[in-house]
C-alpha cells in the first residue's frame, strides 16, 4: 500500500481528530499564480515559517495535498521537549562544542516560541507543562543521570534528577529505576495546535491551498511549481520555494526533490487513547501531568490528556507495514508500565509516519542552484526525527530569517552533514528494519 493510502487508512481513529473542533476547508489552488514565497506542506514547520514571511512583508501560497495538520504535525504524541532527536555529541562531532551549544539554545527558543505562538494567537491547544524522562534499568538510570549532568555543566540547562527511591512519588510505575524532569518542557494536543497555527497564518493574509498536490518544481530564477487537485490543475511560480512537507514530498511516483529523498525515511509511529479515566486514577498515573518518555531507543511515551484519558505510544514500524492487532499490543504494552489500567478500555488507536534522518540530526538547507548565476532559491526542512513539536516552530522561523536576508541561524544546521540511508531505493527499507532489530533486542538486555 503506498504511503499515503496507508497514512489515510491509519488515521480514521484519532482521538486528535475525535476531540478538535472542525477546521475552515480550504480551496484547492486552480489556474496561474505568482507568489513571493510558496510553501510546500501544511503542517507546523510550513505555517510557522509563513506566519514570519507574511510578518515581514512577504506574499505567501502555502500547499498542502491532503488537510492542514494530515501529517505528523497533526497527529503525534504531543510532546514538546528540549533539545534534538540526536544528543548533542552528534552537533559537537561535526561543528564543534560552541555551535553545538548555540544549538541547543536554540532548541530551548523553540520551546518558548511554541509558548508565544499559543499566548498570541489565543490557541486552545491543552497545554501543559513538565517532562518526566525515565529509565527502565538501574545502569540506564546511571546513564540518564550523567547525561542530566552534563547538559547542566556543559549547556547551562538544568533538570531535576530523581533517585530510584524517589521514582514512585513521580509516576505509578513498577517499571523505573530513576529519572529526571524538566519543566520546562511540555505537551499539548497537537491537531489543535496546528489549526490554530493555520487560523493564525489566514487571518494574516496567508492565502492557503487543500487538496493542492505539488507534483513538480522546476528550478530558475523564479522556480514553479505544477500542480493537481481534484478540481484540475495549477501553477505556481515564486521568487523563492520552501520545502516543508518532510517524507510526503518523497512518496509520490516522482519525488518533488529527488536529491532529497534517500537522506530521511518514513517510519511509522502508533498512538493509543484510553477512555475517560476517573479523575482520581488518572491524577495518580502521573501526579504533575507531565508527559513521560524512556530511555530505550526504541522507547515508549506516554501522557495524561486534559480529559483524563491516557494517551499512550509504543510501536514503530520501520518497513512502513502497520503492526497487527495494533490497539490491542499498545494495551498490552500500557499495561505493562500500569498495571492498574488493565480494566481501561483503549477507545483510540492510530498512527502515521515522521521523516528521520541517518544520524537524526535535522536535515535543513537548499537545493543546489541548476545553474550557474541562479540562485539558491529553494529551501527545505526534513529530519525532525520525531522530535519536531517545537524544533519545527523555530525552524519556520529560521528559514523566514534566511530568505529576509540574514541566514545565520539557518547555516548553522544547514552546515550539518547527511549519509544517506544504505542500500538504495530497493535496500534500504530492509536494512534499516534489520539495524532496528538490533536495537530492539538491546533494549530488552538493558
Amino acid at each position: 500500500m503506498p504511503l499515503l493510502d496507508t497514512d489515510q487508512a491509519l488515521t480514521k481513529n484519532s482521538y486528535y481528530d475525535a476531540t478538535a473542533s472542525p477546521a475552515p476547508a480550504h480551496a484547492p489552488l486552480l489556474g496561474e499564480h505568482a507568489c513571493d514565497v510558496a510553501v510546500v506542506g501544511g503542517g507546523l514547520a510550513g505555517l510557522s515559517a509563513a506566519i514570519d514571511l507574511r510578518r515581514r512583508g512577504f506574499d505567501v501560497v502555502l500547499l498542502e495535498a491532503q488537510q492542514i495538520g494530515f501529517g505528523a504535525s497533526g497527529r503525534n504524541g504531543g510532546q514538546a521537549i528540549h533539545g534534538l532527536a540526536c544528543d548533542p555529541d552528534t552537533i559537537e562531532q561535526q561543528l564543534g562544542l560552541a555551535e553545538a551549544r548555540r544549538v541547543w539554545d536554540m532548541s530551548i527558543e523553540a520551546l518558548d516560541l511554541l509558548r508565544e505562538r499559543i499566548a498570541e494567537h489565543g490557541i486552545a491547544c491543552d497545554w501543559q507543562d513538565g517532562y518526566l524522562g525515565v529509565a527502565t534499568t538501574p545502569r540506564k538510570a546511571a546513564e540518564l543521570h550523567a547525561q542530566a549532568e552534563r547538559l547542566q555543566q556543559v549547556y547551562g540547562y538544568p533538570m531535576q534528577r530523581i533517585a530510584a527511591a524517589d521514582i514512585g512519588r513521580w509516576i505509578a510505575s513498577p517499571r523505573y529505576h530513576g529519572g529526571v524532569h524538566d519543566p520546562r518542557s511540555g505537551h499539548l494536543h497537537p491537531l489543535k495546535y496546528t489549526r490554530g497555527l493555520a487560523a493564525a497564518a489566514a487571518r494574516a493574509g496567508v492565502r492557503l491551498h487543500e487538496g493542492t498536490q505539488a507534483h513538480a518544481l522546476l528550478q530558475g530564477e523564479r522556480p514553479q511549481l505544477r500542480t493537481t487537485s481534484a478540481r484540475g490543475t495549477g501553477l505556481l511560480r515564486a521568487r523563492q520555494v520552501l520545502l516543508a512537507g518532510n517524507v510526503y514530498l518523497h512518496g509520490a511516483p516522482t519525488p518533488l526533490a529527488p536529491s532529497l529523498a534517500p537522506r530521511v525515511m518514513p517510519v511509522g509511529t502508533y498512538i493509543a487513547c484510553t477512555e475517560v479515566l476517573p479523575k482520581a486514577t488518572a491524577d495518580a498515573l502521573i501526579p504533575d501531568r507531565s508527559a513521560v518518555c524512556d530511555t530505550n531507543f526504541v522507547l515508549d511515551y506516554f501522557r495524561t490528556t486534559a480529559c483524563d484519558r491516557m494517551l499512550y505510544g509504543g510501536r514503530v514500524s520501520y518497513s512502513t507495514v502497520t503492526p497487527s492487532r495494533l490497539a490491542e499490543s499498545l494495551r498490552e504494552r500500557m499495561v505493562h508500565t500500569f498495571p492498574q489500567l488493565a480494566g481501561a478500555k483503549v477507545q483510540y488507536a492510530w498512527g502515521g509516519f515522521v521523516d528521520i534522518s541517518m544520524n537524526r540530526a535535522p536535515d535543513f538547507g537548499r537545493l543546489p542552484a541548476p545553474a550557474p548565476g541562479v540562485p539558491a532559491n529553494v529551501y527545505y526542512l526534513q529530519g525532525f526525527s520525531g522530535h519536531g513539536l517545537a524544533l519545527t516552530g523555530l525552524a519556520g522561523r529560521l528559514v523566514a530569517e534566511a530568505i529576509s536576508g540574514d541566514s545565520g541561524r539557518f547555516d548553522v544546521f544547514a552546515r550539518l552533514k547527511h549519509r544517506p540511508f544504505p542500500g538504495g531505493k530497493q535496500l534500504r527499507t530492509p536494512a534499516l528494519v534489520l539495524g532496528m532489530a538490533w536495537y530492539r533486542l538491546r533494549d530488552m538486555l538493558g
